[in-house]
This record gives C-alpha cells, sequence and structure tokens, in this order.
C-alpha cells in the first residue's frame, strides 16, 4: 500500500508528526516528579507510528536522546546524576517475563527475580530511563551503555495491550508503545494514576488518522525483527 504521507510532505514542528498525522490538539502538559530520560535507537526510524517523541513533549521534565552510547548518566541527561536513582525499564529475557497476576511495575534483580522492598526500591527513584527501538536496539542500547547496569531494573507488566492493535505486532503480552511504558511507569511511580488517559490520548489520535487514511506506514514488523536475535 502507499505510504500515509508523501515524502515531501513536513513535520509538523511542535509534535514532530507529518503534517497529516499531527497530534498537536491531543497534546496534555504534564508536569512530572520523576524525570524522564528516553535513549533512542539512531537506526529507529518510526516516523508515523513511534512515539518517543510525543512522550518527551508532553512532559515538563523529559530528555530526548538519539545515539547508541553515552559514556555514564550525566552525559546522557546533561547535568549530574545520581545513577543508583534512577531505574530503567527493560524487557529482559522470556523466562523472565513478570507473571500476569503480578504488579503492574516491578523492581527486578539481574536475575528477574522480584526484589524484596518494592516500595521502598520504587518510592527513592528519582528518574526513569526508557530504550526506545525494536528489541534487537533496546538490547544493543543496554550493553553498549554498562552504566545502566548500575540502575534499578524496572518490568512494566502492563494490564491492557499495545494500543497499536493489528498496525504493529508486538513479540510479548507485555510489549507496548514507548508512550504507554512510560505513561503507565510515571502514573505508578507518582501515585497519579489520572496522568495515564491524557497522556495516551494522542496516541489514541494517531492511530485514528492513520486508520482513516485507509493507508499503512511502512514500518518493521517488531515481532519478526527480535525473533531473529
Amino acid at each position: 500500500m502507499n505510504d500515509i504521507v508523501h515524502p515531501e510532505a513536513q513535520d509538523c514542528p511542535r509534535c514532530g508528526k507529518p503534517a497529516g498525522l499531527c497530534v498537536c490538539a491531543a497534546l496534555a502538559t504534564i508536569d512530572n516528579r520523576v524525570e524522564l530520560l528516553v535513549l533512542r535507537h539512531p537506526q529507529e526510524q518510526d516516523r508515523e507510528l513511534g512515539t518517543a517523541g510525543i512522550l518527551c513533549r508532553q512532559l515538563q521534565r523529559a530528555t530526548l536522546r538519539t545515539g547508541l552510547s553515552w559514556p555514564n548518566l550525566a552525559k546522557a541527561l546533561g547535568r549530574p546524576a545520581e545513577t543508583r536513582r534512577w531505574g530503567t525499564l527493560y524487557l529482559g529475557t522470556r523466562t523472565q517475563a513478570p507473571a500476569p497476576d503480578a504488579p503492574p511495575l516491578l523492581a527486578v534483580d539481574a536475575e528477574g527475580a522480584e526484589l524484596a522492598d518494592q516500595e521502598g526500591v520504587l518510592g527513592g527513584l528519582e528518574g526513569l530511563i526508557l530504550l526506545d527501538g525494536n528489541w534487537a536496539q533496546a538490547k544493543a542500547l543496554w550493553w553498549r551503555n554498562a552504566w545502566l547496569l548500575k540502575t534499578r531494573r524496572l518490568v512494566l507488566n502492563p494490564r491492557a495491550p499495545s494500543l497499536y492493535g493489528d498496525l504493529r505486532r508486538e513479540p510479548r503480552r507485555e510489549s507496548v508503545s514507548t508512550l504507554d511504558a512510560g505513561a503507565l511507569a510515571l502514573s505508578i511511580l507518582e501515585g497519579r494514576p489520572q496522568i495515564v488517559a491524557p497522556m495516551l490520548e494522542p496516541l489514541r489520535l494517531l492511530l485514528r488518522k492513520v486508520r482513516d487514511s485507509g493507508a499503512r506506514p511502512k514500518t518493521p514488523d517488531r515481532r519478526r525483527r527480535r525473533r531473529r536475535q
């Protein structure tokens, strides 16, 4: 099928999406206490359906970095920070996946086992790191940035499937968009479940526009690419 937009179409300067998929009308403004850092793999080129930019544009304290590696958290963030007070959302292996009835956000050890003091670990976090890209790209970011191993490992266990539906096939039940993951994790860390709905509204609008266009964006099959790893 044809692309949603023509190559010459310019991106919206505010939301970063192609003009025909602009979601500015749905962007929320969230004053977040827990700071967000998104590390985006340079080959993550999902221009139409990608959500990292939308996520960061809605938060007062958010940074989006594109690259493969940074020497430490301070360099990635652009200011001094205590690595141990930050957590990284990490998908882990299939054997480390949380049980369906586990809490929606868990702090785990290197083997994927749930830490005993969940309230203490999660409540002490000052920042959250998300790795943006398909599984191979996220894995590359994880291993090329050894300082991430010093952060708290967090596992997301969403109650609902990804909003993408048939527009993007995800490899596992707990796989969701970067926006889904960031909104849910922040809502739990800050004890504010009410921020999830407004933060997800730009994605809902984006997906409606994609479906209404009758075309499908040329995005990679993330499930097939991940299975080759």
